[in-house]
């Protein structure tokens, strides 16, 4: 059986400085690992990991087709504990140098959602969800 659970998220970086200096400036703590080829961030639940797109793409033996212009077709989620936060979160990301995609509206669910992008257009929702259940680390267990 293969195990139920993400462990780490890897971004392809087409400029690692630049991008590793913005998961730095939202106040993102990095692991011991770190380093000018390679940076990990602590989250509650996965590490995040920034590596260069040319050898992600050559590590899983694909072609390249993409560029930083380009929104790829996966979205992350930062999940708060209340509505208000979405607000001051995004005004944080807006402030690091983030773009806000959707600023911050009460959801058709019954929550509180907003939509940014960072410097290489990876998207990113910022949540409020009534429902969420978080454990003790801060990791969302259920919503």
């Amino acid at each position: 059986m293969i195990p139920q659970k993400v462990t780490l998220l890897t971004l392809g970086a087409f400029d690692l400085p630049v991008l590793r200096k913005f998961y730095q400036s939202l106040g993102w703590e990095e692991t011991e690992m770190s380093s000018d080829q390679y940076a990990v961030f602590k989250t509650a639940g996965v590490l995040l990991s920034l590596f260069p797109i040319e050898e992600l793409a050559k590590d899983a033996g694909i072609e390249l087709t993409t560029s930083p212009d380009t929104y790829r077709p996966v979205t992350f989620a930062i999940n708060v504990d209340q509505p208000e936060q979405v607000d001051t979160t995004i005004e944080e990301i807006r402030d690091a140098g983030g773009k806000i995609l959707r600023e911050p509206s009460d959801a058709f669910w019954g929550g509180r959602t907003a939509y940014f992008a960072d410097p290489e257009n990876n998207l990113w929702e910022v949540a409020w969800n009534p429902a969420s259940i978080f454990d003790e680390r801060g990791a969302m267990i259920s919503f």
